[in-house]
Formats: structure tokens, C-alpha cells, sequence
């Protein structure tokens, strides 16, 4: 589908580029081994929660084979703040089974490798794909879908299609650095059910402008920090 006008994708990313020049992966991670595992963890919890198990879980637990033999009760522990942790502590013992079993300790660089590890789908491995390996992919994360909706890009909450469709409208060069700028401009700016309107530097680009607040002194007020 077209976006608005025929420049309004590419000046959407021109101006989050300026607005959020530092944006980037807030997972905390120094392998694709460790940002596959928090991604995985990030399922329905926040960077921020995530980040701060992961200190501890990967200081014990710093690559696959190491991972693949702990206790179970052990990462449950360190994870349990993250929800969820006994389905999650499945995955990232058996993704990493799987990946000494069958990749010899390292993790895969191809979409469809990825996505045969336990707990890893698209998006999980378009995010190790992009962050880790600098592969070009569109994560259709929560923030992603509701955003390019917003902007008229897509009309359609199914993470295929907003991947395919976003992707349509730029450059593969572009997408890992549109794909922050877009997650972060969602936690500061554009949420879910009050977006800050009048603080929006698209306001002028958005066809949904006016859903949220528009008193500008009000809508800065809800303004966050992307870090979330």
C-alpha cells in the first residue's frame, strides 16, 4: 500500500532519525547468543525487567552449552521476575540444547534456522537477524503494528503483513534503524491509548493526528523515556 503522499515514509524516518539519533536495541547483550536469550525473555515483560535478570543470568550462563546443562530450578529463579518464567525457561534451555545439539554452541545466522529453536519465531529472529548479525528485517513488534496503522502505512494488525508492507516503503539498508526509531518513538510518544499528539514531531505527517492529546503543554506531559 502507499503511504500518505509519496514522501511521507521516507520524512517520517528522516525526522525520527533526528529526534532519536541514539536509538538501537535496549536489550542488553554482547553476543547474538545473549540478545537471542533476552529476546526470547522479552515476551510480555520489558527491556528494563529483562535487563535486569539477565546480569546475573549471563554472567552463569554466558553461552549455549553452559545454558543447556543448568538446573532448571536456577534459571527459574533468576528469571522469575521477567512472567511467564517456567515456559520461558523451557525455551532457553531447549534453544540451547538445540544449538549445541545441531550448530555446534553457535547460534544460526539464517531466518530459517532460527526459527526451528525452541521459542523462536519471525520476530525473535528478525531481532537477533538485524541487532546481532546485521541482517536487514522488520520486527512487527507491538509498537511497529500500532505506529505504521497510525501513520496510514498499513491497515492491518497481522505482524506478516505489516512486515511486508513496511518493508515495501523502504530500502532493506534502512529497516533495522527505522525499526528502533519507530519502537521508541511508540514508548515516548505515540501510545497505545493516549498518544501525546501535540508533542508529535509527525503530527504534521499523521493521518490519525488528533486521537490522542493535542494541547501541546498537555501532551508533554506524556511524554516518556523510550528506555521501557
Amino acid at each position: 500500500m502507499l503511504p500518505a503522499h509519496p514522501n511521507q515514509a521516507a520524512e517520517v524516518n528522516a525526522r525520527l532519525a533526528q529526534q532519536y539519533p541514539d536509538a538501537g536495541c535496549e536489550l542488553d547483550f554482547t553476543s547474538a547468543f545473549e540478545l537471542l536469550v533476552a529476546t526470547v525473555l522479552s515476551a510480555q515483560s520489558t527491556d528494563r525487567r529483562v535487563n535486569s535478570v539477565t546480569k546475573e543470568l549471563f554472567a552463569r550462563f554466558p553461552d549455549a552449552p553452559s545454558l543447556a546443562s543448568a538446573e532448571r530450578g536456577e534459571i527459574e529463579r533468576i528469571i522469575g521476575p521477567v512472567g511467564f518464567f517456567r515456559n520461558k525457561t523451557t525455551a532457553i534451555i531447549g534453544l540451547s540444547r538445540r544449538i549445541v545439539d545441531d550448530f555446534d554452541g553457535v547460534v544460526p545466522d539464517t531466518l530459517e534456522e532460527l526459527v526451528t529453536l525452541p521459542g523462536v519465531g519471525r520476530k525473535t529472529a528478525n531481532v537477533v537477524l538485524g541487532d546481532a548479525f546485521g541482517v536487514p528485517g522488520i520486527t512487527p513488534d507491538t509498537h511497529l503494528i500500532r505506529v505504521s496503522n497510525r501513520l496510514g502505512w498499513v491497515h492491518s494488525i497481522k505482524p506478516d503483513v505489516v512486515e511486508r508492507e513496511v518493508g515495501e516503503l523502504f530500502d532493506p539498508t534502512d529497516w533495522v534503524l527505522l525499526n528502533h526509531r519507530i519502537i521508541w518513538h511508540g514508548r515516548r510518544c505515540c501510545h497505545a491509548r493516549r498518544p501525546a499528539c501535540g508533542a508529535c514531531i509527525l503530527a504534521d505527517l499523521c493521518p490519525t493526528y488528533g486521537e490522542g492529546e493535542t494541547d501541546p503543554a498537555k501532551a508533554q506531559t506524556l511524554l516518556r523515556e523510550p528506555r521501557s
